[in-house]
């Protein structure tokens, strides 16, 4: 069989740099709910109400909260065990999220799944997956069914620095390049995997060029300004959805709290979690362009956070009343039905 060479696909111009007002205003509300979210998350394992691990993504709401604005109605969403936010900016409800992070029968996966395995296959989410790496080639699986079905979706698949080094990933660049499968990888790079810096851990400079040896274009965005994630999103799914192939966009951010819940995060110091809430958070840079574009006053702020409080405690008292799964649920859920 004669081999295909492949023509390379121009890469859509960029997206304006700030979007209309509504807009900003919807993507401060998606990140402003993600931290409140974690918040309390972290509040309940701490008393005891949610086991096992546990994994917050307070610090990279930009990242997920841009790339999700963008999705179209058909894309999927697959990620790896920190996974509650991306839920949360998919659409799905509170309640049902923080009902699986208790194991409660009213959770999204009916209390079984826990803080690692979430799925809603409603909301075209797939997961929420425990084996580093794993989550990739399911990805592209994804992308897979898009191109197959013809229905003008793409797989959002986000994975993190640790996971880069995986020898899956590698094998799932080769397959959705060969194929031109309508992927976006997402590397969020929060600078340190489990407790490992990047430098001491991955070889060379930039993860994004991971795949320039199968034709996979990349970009590193900085993942702590949701409009520049945003704008990032734009060009490589239109990028995917033309059918010029999978892209990879290395999201630079930070996470402020350890690895999860059980880490002291001895491996950096005060101080550079310090200096990063104080001039990176993403939501205080947002918030500033809203005020300083004359978007929202400072009571409107507040009202937002009030709001949104309201809704991420009702999802707590939600999931405390939803009762366990009954034991028969042992049996379910163990083979497809379909």
């Amino acid at each position: 069989m004669a081999s295909k060479t492949r023509s390379p696909s121009p890469i859509p111009p960029p997206t304006p740099a700030t979007p209309p007002p509504e807009e900003l205003l919807r993507l401060y509300r998606s990140m402003l709910l993600i931290r409140r979210f974690e918040e309390k998350a972290g509040q309940l394992y701490g008393m005891g109400l949610i086991n096992g691990f546990c994994h917050l993504y307070i610090g990279q709401e930009a990242v997920v909260a841009g790339m999700q604005a963008m999705a179209g109605p058909a894309d999927s969403c697959i990620t790896s065990y920190r996974d509650h936010a991306h839920m949360l900016a998919c659409g799905l409800d509170p309640k049902g999220v923080m009902a699986e992070l208790t194991g409660r029968s009213g959770g999204y996966s009916r209390g079984k799944g826990g803080s690692m395995h979430m799925f809603s296959r409603e909301h075209r989410f797939y997961g929420g997956h425990g084996i580093v790496g794993a989550q990739v080639p399911l990805g592209i699986g994804l992308g897979f069914a898009h191109q197959y079905r013809n229905d003008g979706g793409v797989a959002h698949v986000y994975l993190g620095d640790g996971a880069v080094n995986q020898g899956q990933v590698y094998e799932s660049f080769n397959m959705a390049a060969l194929w031109k499968l309508p992927v976006v990888f997402v590397i969020e790079n929060n600078l340190y995997a489990m407790g490992t810096a990047s430098a001491r851990h991955a070889a060379g400079d930039e993860l994004c060029a991971r795949g320039a040896a199968y034709g996979i274009p990349g970009e590193r965005i900085d993942g702590m300004n949701v409009l520049s994630v945003r704008s990032a999103a734009a060009r490589a799914l239109a990028y995917a959805r033309a059918g010029a192939g999978p892209f990879i966009l290395e999201m630079m951010t930070y996470r402020y709290r350890g690895h999860s819940m059980s880490d002291p995060a001895k491996y950096r110091s005060k101080e550079e979690v310090s200096n990063m809430r104080e001039h990176h958070d993403p939501i205080d840079r947002l918030r500033q362009i809203l005020q300083d574009q004359g978007v929202i006053d400072e009571a409107g702020l507040k009202e937002i956070d009030r709001t949104i409080k309201a809704s991420v405690a009702a999802a707590a008292d939600f999931a405390q009343a939803s009762p366990e799964p009954a034991a028969s649920e042992l049996w379910t859920d163990v083979l497809s039905e379909a």
